[in-house]
């Protein structure tokens, strides 16, 4: 009797609260300022956390996982960096051509070769076959920072001693064979449509990294394709020679990962690459890879290489200058060809690189002692030594073989770049267009017979996509800590700022709109309007504020719904979207980030006495649409979903370079998610809704998609709730006349439908 009273009380402050008090069971919100800014501030402080204490947690899996086989940890690398296609059969070609062969040059008894080889269908490889004067003696797969294979001019790594192909000298000075792949470099001047007259400063390595990234592939894993392809060649032609792969700079990141791959390296030397990861949102996007932190740091990657040789050769402070690859793209606030994601790439200190391979020790004794470092005192590679370890011997004074003149051209390589670049590019575009029949396929297990059994059947998708695609947070175990404070009286309605605790710096807020007049005894639906890019909750309230959401809470409120508008943190341009950069390579992205909020948003809109807790509704615009998408797919509280001016052939939009709304041409480099395009495009996020109700709303106009994709994409979710699970009511898509806005029409009475009318 007294939780009734207490309740009934409750009640009717809802309705008649006076201006100046917080909400009853809530404190006092006192927090001033740009709380949408502070949001994202305080993610930014729990992701540094939680990088900063990666290491550690490394170490402590290790140890946990000690007696588990080397190759499942192989596995789940190659998952990660998307090294998952099958190659093709070793072959090398030498490129010759009308008035050409494929001999190159020859020097100090060396004989040097343009070469190709083929990695996957469709994809080759291209660079430099060095052969050392006499039988070769050993192999080696060389790496260098791409554009120094020559040390060409106006490049940071212009000093023809220390160029690619310099170092290959030395090598085949020493009676080793020498192959040196061509990577793709940061220039941008590929990254454009002719026919679609687009063009950015996205630098090639990201260009391809993005739509990679979405296919479940990176641009790292790539380059490692084409070095295993490389070894494949030299085991079949001389399987019983040793085999190394040395890199600096990014080529030193290559073969890094390919070391701890492939026991076939016997020898393996990092230059200028090896040290602590925790800044990689930093570093150049196309570094970028998924929950690679959370078990592959470098001294984890080291620690692959059992019974081998690696050579760590740091290159900081003084000695990097004029050697190490320093670069940076600087973040852009608008689109058009200021569209590439911020990056740097600096020389790391001596003391931070050490630190990390003293690291390797800790993975056990056996490691330990199987493992060479060698710091060097002076930069250039060490030809003499690592010879040695591949069981060859000096010919010839490898120190004292001729510089190359970097001024001379005997390769094209702006033609290779190209070949390269059209190749990487056109591989993607076909694993987009052959994805429909693969995510087919993964989402062959649900069963459709009946909606009970769809729905249980969808709930390993369900933590699939939570846990592998958005990336999952631990729950949440703080107190809710409601705070609020009044911000709106109309005549209507009755307005509250609220803000509840997610993690520690974590905090959900939003707009809490009731109607007024509310009995104590009532119980009435709740809709939840969520707001776009670089929006706050007024502008799903305000007139003011845009035109854009039609004041759609203000006018669902004042029909007597209550209304939730919550802030979600896709706000301060680049402030947010490097939250993704820092989430992702703990395998967690924003939206991870915004299904814990949402989670906690309901727990405590639940606790409400007037509302009807299995009718609470999601109704988002734009980037709100997104979350219309992702939310409900994961949170089944919601009762149903309304995705406006978003609903698309979600994978092309992001993957495609041949649409001119695609994002391959804008700034928003967040929006690429991890192996999306193989798992769940919209219509599978939206078999996760169902069988709930849910909603497409569409302005004809609409440059987020195209009528047809948006209609095409719709007819798959069409199929599965008309013809599969025999509820064609329980979804509609509504075109309107317009752009990319609420219209409130066909929705209206979608929501009326299946909540009802509030108070009848």
């Amino acid at each position: 009797m007294k939780f009734t009273a207490l309740i009934l009380t409750f009640g009717m402050f809802l309705g008649n609260a006076r201006a100046a008090d917080p909400l009853p069971g809530t404190k006092p919100l006192t927090e001033e300022g740009d709380l949408a800014a502070k949001m994202v501030a305080g993610m930014h402080k729990y992701l540094d956390r939680e990088l900063a204490a990666s290491p550690k947690k490394r170490d402590e899996l290790w140890k946990a996982n000690a007696k588990e086989p080397l190759a499942a940890k192989r596995e789940r690398l190659k998952k990660i960096l998307g090294v998952v296609d099958e190659r093709v059969k070793p072959n090398l070609e030498y490129v010759s051509g009308p008035g050409k062969t494929g001999l190159v040059e020859e020097r100090d008894g060396c004989k040097v070769y343009a070469v190709r080889w083929a990695v996957l269908p469709g994809v080759d490889a291209e660079g430099l076959l060095i052969e050392p004067k006499g039988k070769p003696l050993a192999n080696v797969v060389l790496l260098g920072h791409p554009g120094d294979i020559y040390g060409q001019k106006g490049d940071p790594a212009a000093n023809a001693e220390i160029a690619t192909e310099q170092f290959g000298y030395r090598l085949a000075a020493c009676g080793i064979r020498v192959l040196i792949p061509a990577l793709l470099s940061r220039e941008s001047h590929l990254s454009q449509n002719p026919k679609l007259k687009r063009a950015t400063n996205i630098p090639h390595r990201e260009f391809v990294h993005r739509m990679a990234f979405e296919m479940g592939r990176t641009l790292a894993g790539y380059e490692v394709q084409m070095v295993l392809a490389a070894a494949d060649w030299f085991q079949k032609e001389s399987p019983k020679l040793r085999l190394g792969v040395f890199g600096s700079g990014d080529g030193g990141r290559i073969a890094l990962y390919c070391a701890a791959l492939d026991d076939r390296f016997h020898t393996s030397q990092v230059n200028t690459a090896f040290g602590p990861r925790e800044g990689i949102a930093e570093e150049p996007i196309d570094r970028n890879v998924w929950g690679v932190l959370n078990e592959f740091g470098d001294a984890e990657l080291a620690g692959m290489m059992v019974e081998r040789e690696l050579i760590i050769e740091p290159v900081a402070g003084e000695l990097s200058k004029g050697y190490w690859p320093e670069w940076e793209q600087r973040p852009v606030p608008k689109g058009g060809r200021d569209s590439a994601a911020p990056g740097k790439l600096r020389p790391p200190a001596l003391k931070s690189i050490k630190a990390e391979a003293d690291r390797i020790d800790r993975h056990g004794k056996d490691i330990r002692d199987e493992l060479q470092q060698i710091y060097g005192p002076e930069p250039g590679p060490p030809g003499l030594f690592v010879s040695e370890l591949l069981g060859a011997e000096p010919r010839e004074d490898e120190q004292k073989v001729k510089r190359i003149d970097p001024e001379r051209r005997p390769v094209d390589w702006a033609a290779v770049e190209k070949r390269q670049f059209d190749q990487l590019v056109a591989h993607v575009q076909k694993l987009w267009r052959d994805s429909d029949a693969v995510r087919k396929d993964f989402f062959k297990k649900a069963d459709a017979s009946t909606p009970e059994k769809w729905e249980a059947s969808c709930d390993w998708y369900r933590e699939h996509f939570h846990t592998e695609v958005i990336g999952k947070l631990p729950e949440p175990t703080v107190p809710l800590n409601p705070r609020s404070r009044q911000v709106y009286d109309e005549k209507e309605f009755t307005g509250y700022e609220v803000m509840l605790d997610v993690y520690k710096d974590v905090v959900a807020q939003g707009i809490l709109l009731l109607p007024k007049g509310l009995k104590p005894t009532d119980k009435r639906p709740v809709i939840v309007c969520q707001h776009g890019l670089e929006g706050t909750p007024r502008h799903c309230i305000d007139p003011e504020k845009s035109p854009t959401y039609f004041e759609f809470a203000r006018k669902l409120v004042a029909q007597g719904y209550i209304v939730y508008c919550p802030q979600n943190p896709y706000y301060g341009k680049n402030e947010f979207r490097q939250l993704q950069r820092k989430a992702n390579p703990l395998k967690l992205s924003l939206f991870s980030f915004i299904i814990r909020q949402h989670q906690r948003t309901l727990d405590w809109l639940e606790t409400l006495p007037n509302v009807e807790k299995s009718k609470i509704a999601f109704y988002g615009l734009s980037y709100g649409g997104k979350t219309a998408m992702r939310v409900p797919a994961v949170e089944k509280r919601y009762c149903l979903s309304i995705c406006s001016g978003d609903f698309n052939e979600w994978i092309g939009k992001n993957v495609s370079v041949d649409l001119d709304r695609s994002y391959m041409w804008t700034y928003e480099y967040e929006m690429y998610e991890f192996d999306l395009g193989n798992t769940f495009n919209y219509a599978e996020m939206a078999y996760l809704i169902a069988p709930r109700p849910f909603m497409v709303e569409r302005g004809h106009d609409d440059g987020v998609g195209t009528d047809e994709m948006v209609a095409s994409e719709f007819a798959k979710v069409r199929y599965l709730y008309a013809n599969r699970l025999k509820l064609p009511e329980r979804t509609t898509i509504d075109f309107q006349v317009g752009g990319h806005r609420i219209f409130l029409k066909g929705t209206q009475e979608f929501l009326e439908k299946h909540l009802g009318k509030p108070g009848k």
